[in-house]
């Protein structure tokens, strides 16, 4: 093995008009080295991992990949220096097949039906359309283009922050064992378990700045979240006996035996006004059917939906709108007005309801969205455009509108995907101070260390239906997996 390492990034700077995004960035990969890249929101992590992989310049510094410079002008350049990234968002072209993307980037295709195999996806097709299959199907699909390519250096950018638990342990056991045989591999990831698991060294980056570097041992995640925060945020608790007395009216949202195809065979549960039920399911088990039948996109083809004690159908989101329930995916681009100012974004409800069509009340739409901007903390330095924030003030802006103009039912669709700890820790006590307002809250997550943390109870999915449902106080990790995979506590004993 040779001292030289992998990568070497060093002195990094980027800035975006008076904003600066980096100041001194640096990042060393051994051969053999898993290194995890932390940082809170706006930390700059986004920028870095642009930069490494080609996709900007920096305005100074230098990337070395095995002591050469790196050629980081282009995507491409990049990796025939042989970085490949794995980005938060899949990148593969919709309207094209499996084969056709595989051709757009030189890809073998026996190594890449070897990694597909290998990470746990059965029956692809090379003739699959890409904009059929769903999300977690597609970050795979983007894993094994990677690693077909037989990188120097591999850049997994929130790799399984989209994935069940059960490709999670796939793509982990997988990127170890090319670890071990000498991959360098940089981990961007807010999972701290997932970096125990995985990496060997975390380097952590605030304010645009390296300030520290940190080897993966016992007591790392409070010295890491010390480095990215310089401070801890009070989760707070639901009171059980509020709990109790809000869930004895009638129901918001009642669901009974919901059916739709291919995977929701019978779902029944009541969601009342003032909380916030979970929804914990592993990959393809109804989840996406679930939300998408309540958001209008998708027909049932079985079973009831009531919205406070009355009979509901949605043949359009706008039905959905009109009843009271709002949705905000997963994908938080499909949310929001890219190019349009932070502004305009929160303030998109206020113009959007024919109801209230007519001369705009500007003074009390401006206070309203000032009141959410602060209460979320979302960073307005690029408030231009919606585009040029961080993922996590991004997802802010998609729960700020409805903070702003208030909200009877949010569906909300893994909302804490691929964003940093601090934000999520934002996020929550918000969620919940929506639902003592008076909303109620669905909230699918996977990631199942949320559930006790932003959730009053969940029901649990599986095969289509619900297999239990479990109080947030017995919610840990281990009786949530358990239900998942549709054992009960005795099997899952045996």
């Amino acid at each position: 093995m040779t001292d030289t390492p992998l990568l070497d990034a060093s002195g990094v700077a980027k800035s975006f008009g008076a904003v600066k995004a980096l100041t001194d960035a640096r990042l060393t990969v051994a051969q053999g080295e898993v290194v995890a890249l932390m940082g809170a929101n706006g930390a700059g992590k986004s920028t870095f991992v642009k930069i490494l992989t080609g996709a900007l310049k920096p305005d100074r510094g230098r990337v070395l990949i095995r002591g050469q410079e790196a050629r980081v002008g282009s995507p491409r350049g990049a990796r025939r220096s042989g970085l490949v990234p794995v980005y938060q968002e899949p990148s593969l072209i919709p309207d094209l097949d499996v084969a056709d993307n595989l051709r757009l980037g030189d890809t073998p295709v026996d190594p890449f039906r070897h990694w597909v195999d290998e990470l746990g996806i059965r029956g692809l097709r090379l003739s699959d359309m890409i904009g059929d299959l769903p999300l977690a199907t597609l970050r795979i699909l983007d894993l094994a283009r990677a690693l077909a390519a037989e990188p120097d250096v591999l850049l997994l950018d929130e790799m399984t922050a989209a994935l069940p638990t059960d490709l999670v342990e796939r793509v982990l056991a997988t990127v170890r064992a090319k670890a071990d045989e000498g991959l360098g591999v940089i981990y961007v990831s807010h999972r701290f378990t997932e970096i125990s698991r995985l990496c060997d060294r975390a380097t952590v980056l605030r304010d645009g700045r390296t300030v520290g570097e940190l080897p993966i041992e016992l007591g790392v995640e409070d010295r890491a979240v010390e480095l990215m925060l310089g401070e801890t945020i009070d989760l707070g608790q639901r009171d059980a006996a509020s709990l109790r007395a809000v869930r004895s009216g009638t129901p918001r949202l009642a669901v009974r035996g919901l059916a739709a195809a291919p995977k929701l065979q019978g779902v029944s549960f009541e969601l009342h006004a003032g909380e916030v039920l979970g929804v914990v399911a592993l990959e393809g088990q109804g989840q996406d059917e679930l939300f998408d039948v309540l958001a209008g996109f998708r027909k049932p083809t079985g079973g009831t939906v009531t919205v406070d004690g009355r009979a509901a159908g949605f043949a359009h989101p706008a039905d959905a709108i009109a009843a009271g329930l709002t949705f905000v995916p997963g994908n938080r681009a499909e949310a929001l007005l890219a190019q349009r100012s932070v502004r305009e974004n929160i303030a998109l409800p206020f113009s959007a309801r024919m109801r209230d069509w007519g001369p705009l009340r500007l003074r009390h739409e401006r206070a309203r969205v000032a009141h959410a901007i602060e209460k979320l903390q979302i960073d307005t330095r690029a408030q231009g455009e919606v585009q040029r924030l961080s993922g996590g003030n991004q997802q802010k802006v998609t729960i700020g509108r409805w903070l702003a103009t208030g909200v009877e039912t949010l569906l909300l669709f893994d909302p804490t995907r691929g964003i940093d700890v601090r934000t999520k820790r934002q996020i929550y006590p918000l969620v919940r101070e929506l639902a003592e307002q008076g909303a109620a809250v669905l909230f699918y997550t996977s990631e199942l260390a949320e559930v006790p943390l932003a959730c009053d109870r969940a029901v649990v999915i599986f095969g289509g239906r619900v297999v239990d449902v479990i109080e947030a106080g017995a919610a840990d990790e281990a009786t949530l997996l358990r239900a998942a995979y549709g054992l009960t506590a005795q099997e899952g004993a045996a």
